[in-house]
């Protein structure tokens, strides 16, 4: 005689049941989950139980737990190749996510020393600030933090950020010949931490961007990932010699 099959333990039947929900999109990315004790009423359990199924699920990376508002589907990862200079509108409209910029400074001013640094000037000269907060959904996606030559590029006095975001404003503007990317791992500021919804020291990626034409310098961008949203890839093909 065939032994019947168990049924789950409830602990299972809860973590099954809201996989399937994000899984089948009635809960899409950034939807905020019951809170625990909603969940203990809902299935007549204790807080140990429903604790265990959302650690699961935070293990799948299907959800995260947020520091004093609860769980929330997780964001799926974006892949950004590493030497491309993408519109981050177009990686946050990749994912089936609502785009939004939010400016918070653009600010003219005489490059001072960590300017002409970012921007590889050897002489004083007039530069624009610029920073800024990317969202995909509901959740903060990038921070951006921007540095524009105006010896290169004057007519971003003009240019409303506010509406264009600058990186996709400098792509239709400016034409460029080089770039350069440095990739770094940090842990966040409390600046950092607070525009981006994270703890203090929560892991980041920052990939930082220099490009420049025949003219010189354009523009110097440091672009702050929390690090659970973005993978970077490269591809490679063969160059005739091993090493």
């Amino acid at each position: 005689m065939a032994e019947e099959s168990r049924p789950l333990a409830l602990h299972a039947r809860i973590e099954r049941e809201v996989e399937d929900r994000i899984l089948s999109g009635e809960w899409p990315p950034g939807t905020r989950i019951p809170f625990e004790h909603e969940l203990t009423a809902h299935y007549g359990c204790s807080r140990m139980t429903v604790n265990k199924a959302l650690s699961q699920l935070v293990k799948k990376g299907l959800i995260e737990r947020r520091r004093k508002s609860g769980s929330y589907v997780r964001q799926p990862e974006v892949l950004s190749a590493v030497m491309e200079i993408h519109q981050l509108e177009r990686e946050v409209r990749a994912l089936g996510l609502a785009y939004a910029f939010r400016l918070i400074e653009a600010t003219e001013r005489s490059a001072g020393e960590a300017d002409r640094k970012r921007l590889l000037l050897s002489a004083p000269a007039a530069v624009m600030h610029i920073r800024g907060i990317h969202s995909a959904g509901s959740r903060p996606f990038c921070l951006e933090d921007r540095l524009i030559s105006l010896a290169e590029v004057p007519q971003a006095r003009e240019a409303d950020f506010s509406k264009y975001p600058p990186g996709s404003w400098l792509l239709e503007q400016v034409p460029w010949s080089a770039a350069e990317h440095r990739i770094n791992a940090v842990g966040a500021g409390r600046a950092e931490a607070e525009l981006l919804d994270l703890r203090e020291g929560a892991p980041c990626l920052v990939i930082a961007r220099r490009t420049w034409n025949a003219s010189g310098s354009i523009t110097q961008v440091n672009l702050t990932y929390p690090g659970d949203m973005h993978t970077l890839v490269a591809e490679f093909s063969p160059s005739g010699r091993a090493g």
